[in-house]
């Protein structure tokens, strides 16, 4: 199988996109590189005539644009994340230089995994908590005093990076790095929203803000990659917590 062949499991997600226009040279840059999917995460306006104007006849790419209220839904069935950002951050995640992040990408890929690539606002670019839900961050190395790279200039230059090495002469090795394939975005949402509760209710965090505690956890866990099964056996064992915790307040009624 050629490397191009693996084009239908990239998908590139704007975030809380203000310009319409940038939508639609989106789309344009991406189409040029070969790659047709394009999510968009609550949108300022869109459809919209300049969107359709600039995407300069990518009409493909722009008929078939997902629309979601929230990041987590963009990423449902991706089990790789690479989140862009001009500057570094306070959430502590692998920071890689697009090309170490296309192969990277690439490797996940080649084992069948769906692949995001997420980019934020215009202005803001990518907020904390949208970056947490990334398994590294990719940041293109522009020059210290002008590094305010146009939204759809970013989306260009990982295009054209990522069909650069699909080009290249062999598919790149990528054993599985597990039995099962892991978890997609969607079902490791909703075991951080369970391990955040169960916290809560055997009283972990005693007072103090749990962001940063959750923060590193999200970190360890999405570098596990854990499969479904093993995301059931967490969810079990939470379970059995959070009855030992009830069993033990009401104990304390008594």
């Amino acid at each position: 199988m050629s490397a191009l062949d693996l084009a239908p499991l990239f998908r590139f997600v704007l975030v809380r996109t203000s310009h319409p226009g940038n939508i639609g040279s989106a789309a344009r840059a991406i189409r040029t590189m070969g790659f047709t999917r394009l999510d968009l995460v609550s949108p300022h306006r869109f459809p919209d005539p300049e969107a359709t104007a600039l995407a300069a006849g990518a009409d493909d790419v722009m008929g078939a644009v997902g629309l979601h209220e929230g990041l987590v839904d963009a990423l449902a069935g991706s089990t790789f994340a690479l989140g862009l950002s001009a500057r570094r951050r306070g959430v502590n995640l692998p920071e890689l230089s697009p090309r170490e992040g296309v192969a990277q990408a690439l490797a996940a890929a080649a084992r069948g995994e769906q692949v995001a690539w997420v980019f934020g606002n215009e202005r803001t670019g990518l907020e904390n908590e949208e970056l947490a839900r990334c398994h590294a961050m990719v940041r293109i190395p522009s020059v210290e005093d002008f590094s305010s790279l146009n939204l759809s200039q970013a989306v260009q230059v990982m295009a054209y990076e990522l069909r650069m090495a699909m080009l290249g002469d062999e598919l790149p090795e990528a054993p599985p790095l597990h039995e099962e394939p892991p978890a997609d975005a969607e079902k490791m949402e909703r075991f951080y929203e369970h391990l955040a509760q169960m916290l809560d209710d055997i009283d972990f965090h005693k007072g103090r803000t749990p962001t940063t505690i959750m923060l590193r956890l999200r970190k360890l866990f999405q570098r596990a990659q854990m499969s479904e099964r093993e995301l059931r056996v967490l969810h079990g064992i939470f379970a059995d917590a959070q009855r030992m915790a009830m069993l033990a307040g009401q104990s304390g009624r008594d």
